[in-house]
């Protein structure tokens, strides 16, 4: 078909497609009564996705241009229709534009603004695009944006972190398994753990911008459209990776949105570690650190109290975004190809799970500065028996088989609670009593000090090790601020 004749085609095609400005639908050529006011207020979405509408005149200016380069409309009717669409966009940053409920959605609020702007050619913006594709790639560009903020607000608390290890560094507490005394620790490398499960969060949510950078746009409703589209150019233009190779899964697709409520319900779920830790270790049975005044709470009948809130409502607020994930996995389980209404529910947890996890990370940045360490309280309860395994592990130096050391050692953890009695401070007689092998120098090998210098290879808690890991997090840190400035 002739450019001159596909124009003449279009043009009739967009006069039965104009948007009214009486409330009418889009599609309400097919329709001889109106649709019920129920149906109206039921069906509408303009509450919850007109938060996507700055992404929709983003994907809206370049598929303008993406036409008029195209010469699907002329560039007289594309110049018209991008002036139009940044007037429309002026009006949203000044907050002026009203989003008006009984406009079925935000792409409809759009064009209808549009329209106010430029006329009848605000039709055309709608050709080779179906409200199908243009909801997808909005979600993923609001999924795009939303991977960059979790990214930078996570480098923000694992600089927390750093900043909270490079103050404790030296500082000694007890490790725990199964919430019992394990072995001494440094406080910083307990903390700098955290670095690390963080940067794991990290790489999820570069991995679901990667997979969310895909444009699908040109897919129409669901079989592609019959238009000389240049969809390589569009993607380019909106700073998309690459095109959907099917335009049947790219409009059934919420995968990207599925994996960022995951990878935020992930990064929940360590945000909530360290939030039981802190309300933990902020209580009086622990007593090893205290919160500023400024991030706790008090009571309203017990003058006595501080309260740890900031870390409980982080704690509380990870089985929202569980909820979050669970709300979209089922919303999609049953779906047959291509899209149906269902998908019109997929933004609300998508919403809440990326609001939940921004404000959380916030808040636990602020939690992790807001700590001082009772450094004398950690390293009292880091003696006593926590050096048995360091006992063990000094037998073995003496050619003992460790079972063997791991028996002699227990015997004498035994005498050491019978008579209340640290490892420290036990005889040498007694040593000699459970094995020969002990001398004089096993005292070398049983301060929490020793113990700890001890476990100097890559990712112990030596000094020296951490001191390397508290560098590592600072890169980190660092090429993370810079990944969230690129892929922003």
């Amino acid at each position: 078909m002739s450019t001159l004749a596909m124009s003449e085609v279009m043009e009739r095609e967009q006069a039965a497609a104009q948007v009214p400005h009486d409330g009418a639908k889009q599609w309400g050529g097919r329709f001889a009564a109106p649709t019920d006011p129920l149906v109206e207020r039921f069906t509408g979405s303009v509450a919850i996705d007109g938060r996507l509408i700055r992404h929709d005149i983003a994907g809206s200016l370049a598929h303008a241009r993406m036409l008029g380069r195209q010469g699907i409309i002329t560039a007289d009717e594309a110049a018209r229709l991008e002036a139009g669409l940044r007037a429309v966009r002026d009006e949203v940053n000044a907050g002026t534009l009203i989003l008006d409920p009984t406009l079925e959605d935000v792409h409809t609020v759009v064009e209808v603004a549009l329209r106010r702007q430029v006329g009848d050619v605000a039709g055309k913006l709608h050709t080779a695009r179906s409200r199908n594709d243009q909801v997808a790639l909005d979600l993923r560009l609001f999924t795009r944006e939303a991977c960059v903020d979790a990214i930078a607000a996570i480098a923000d608390l694992q600089s927390a972190f750093v900043e909270q290890a490079k103050t404790c560094h030296g500082l000694i507490m007890p490790g725990y398994t199964h919430l019992q005394r394990a072995q001494p620790i440094l406080v910083s490398h307990h903390l700098l753990a955290y670095v690390e499960m963080l940067q794991r969060d990290v790489q999820r949510f570069a991995g679901c911008f990667s997979r969310a950078d895909v444009l699908p746009l040109g897919s129409g409703a669901l079989a592609g459209v019959p238009y000389p589209v240049d969809r390589v150019w569009l993607a380019a233009e909106l700073g998309m990776a690459g095109v959907a190779q099917n335009s049947i899964d790219a409009v059934a697709d919420r995968d990207f949105a599925i994996e960022f409520c995951a990878a935020a319900a992930t990064a929940m779920m360590h945000l909530s570690r360290f939030a039981e830790e802190v309300v933990l270790w902020c209580s009086a049975e622990f007593g090893f650190w205290e919160l500023e005044d400024g991030f706790a709470t008090g009571s309203s009948i017990m003058p006595q109290k501080k309260n740890p809130d900031v870390a409980e409502l982080i704690r509380g607020r990870t089985g929202r975004v569980y909820g979050d994930v669970q709300a979209l996995l089922t919303l999609m389980k049953g779906l047959p190809l291509a899209y149906n209404r269902d998908m019109q529910e997929d933004k609300t947890p998508l919403f809440d799970a990326r609001d939940t996890l921004l404000a959380c990370l916030e808040a636990a940045a602020g939690l992790v500065r807001a700590l001082h360490p009772h450094a004398e309280t950690m390293a009292a309860a880091a003696g006593n028996l926590l050096c048995a395994t360091d006992v063990a592990d000094y037998l073995v130096t003496k050619g003992l088989p460790f079972r063997e050391a791991h028996a002699v050692t227990g015997s004498l953890v035994r005498l050491c609670l019978a008579t209340g009695t640290a490892l420290q401070d036990l005889e040498l007689a007694s040593y000699r009593r459970a094995s020969p092998l002990f001398d004089v120098t096993v005292y070398d090998r049983i301060s929490p000090q020793a113990s700890v210098a001890a476990r100097s290879a890559v990712g112990g808690t030596a000094p020296e090790a951490v001191r390397q890991g508290i560098e590592r997090a600072v890169t980190l840190v660092s090429q993370n601020r810079t990944l969230a400035a690129d892929l922003g």
